[in-house]
């Protein structure tokens, strides 16, 4: 680790690390001599102010802004620096222990281009440093998905929570707005797909789309979030579809707040016909408002005893706080066949016993629905006449079909 001042150009100091005491991160410190060698040095908060005002500052790449639980009654110093980091065109990696998703929340949106927490996983800042080096896109607006302007459309939003791990829920989010987008060659409805699973979100897998940065800097920032901020993080899924995907890198869930979800689902109901939100099977401080916004919930779940007993419990936490339970709409998935009489009598007990209704039963689409999604594709393109996608494609149909008639009586 060396001073704070370059010698010379080709031994100048790259980066700095700047925290209220670097040897409380002691792995930073040997990542950053992995990476820079000696072309690094360190800065407590007060120091990093005042040297940012120094000409030395302008051989600067990067610093890391290194905190801890304890710094977060300092988060306008915090912010201050990486303010005027930015102002000198300097990149900012947040590195955080134990600070609260608000705090962390506040300092992105100062401008912090990278957030890695502490202990660093293994390579990450390295990662973290090639994704700060790489040139910004200089296509970006033309690549933006256009928007529909005039009247707003007040969209129905369809919301698809998985209730235990594997019950197929993006498989359906994915394929339900596939058919909802196709479901007529004359009308063509838009169709908005959002992965709100913000830490293991697939929906990019399943439709082979990129990650792109621009999502968790609009989610960071959506008071800041107009048209065209937004349509430039949704992506075009074969010209029909309109695709928010997961954040490239896993954030917290509790990151966003409900107020910044709302925004979402507002911008995203404005523009086009059909919503349909993929959830992440967590519970969080927002999905109280999703649950609100949604016009219909389907809520996934198996033939076994994990999915019985988490209905049951969602059932109940929803009750407990008198929030809307009868928007769910139970859909069981790997159905028993209709020749399976024991099959069928399970599920009548289980939605007995649950005291639930499972309004809806797909079919086991075997192994074809696991290789559209390793092959990026919706089973319609890949496995027309499979089961499961007939299935959706009927629930698509029967939706639209409402929303139709719907609208043809107001």
């Amino acid at each position: 680790m060396t001073s704070a001042s370059p010698q010379d150009d080709k031994n100048g100091i790259l980066a700095c690390t700047i925290s209220r005491d670097v040897q409380n991160f002691d792995l930073l410190i040997e990542d950053m001599e992995a990476a820079l060698g000696e072309r690094w040095g360190d800065l407590g908060f007060a120091e990093a102010l005042a040297f940012f005002s120094q000409p030395d500052a302008d051989s600067l790449e990067f610093v890391a802004l290194a905190i801890d639980g304890e710094d977060e009654d300092n988060l306008s110093l915090m912010g201050e620096i990486i303010t005027r980091a930015k102002e000198k065109k300097i990149k900012v990696v947040l590195i955080a222990e134990d600070v609260t998703p608000a705090s962390l929340h506040q300092l992105l949106r100062k401008g912090a281009d990278e957030f890695v927490p502490y202990p660093l996983p293994e390579g990450e800042l390295q990662e973290a440093i090639s994704r700060m080096n790489q040139p910004d896109p200089v296509v970006v607006h033309e690549t933006a998905s256009p928007l529909t302007q005039g009247e707003s459309k007040e969209g129905a939003l369809f919301v698809v929570h998985g209730l235990a791990g594997g019950v197929g829920s993006t498989t359906m989010a994915v394929n339900l707005a596939w058919e909802l987008a196709t479901v007529s060659d004359k009308e063509e409805p838009s169709v908005c797909l959002l992965d709100l699973d913000l830490q293991f979100g697939t929906v990019s897998t399943y439709l082979d789309l990129p990650r792109r940065e621009t999502v968790f800097e609009m989610l960071s920032d959506t008071d800041s979030m107009d048209e065209e901020v937004f349509a430039q993080a949704l992506q075009t899924y074969e010209e029909k579809l309109q695709v928010l995907t997961a954040p490239s890198d896993m954030v917290p869930l509790d990151l966003i707040t409900p107020e910044d979800i709302q925004r979402v689902i507002d911008t995203a109901r404005r523009h086009f016909d059909y919503v349909i939100v993929d959830m992440p099977s967590t519970l969080v401080h927002w999905s109280e408002t999703v649950l609100q916004a949604a016009h219909v919930y389907f809520a996934m779940i198996e033939l076994d005893m994990r999915s019985a007993q988490n209905a049951l419990r969602l059932k109940r936490a929803l009750q407990a706080e008198e929030l809307p339970f009868e928007k769910l709409r139970f859909a069981l998935n790997r159905a028993p066949k209709f020749t399976d009489l024991n099959g069928k009598s399970r599920v009548k007990r289980m939605g007995e016993s649950l005291g639930i209704s499972i309004d809806l039963q797909l079919p086991d689409g075997g192994k074809p629905v696991m290789q559209s999604g390793d092959h990026g594709q919706p089973l319609a393109n890949a496995a027309a006449k499979n089961p499961l996608r007939r299935e959706i494609a009927k629930l698509a149909k029967s939706l639209h079909s409402l929303g139709s008639n719907n609208a043809e009586a107001a």
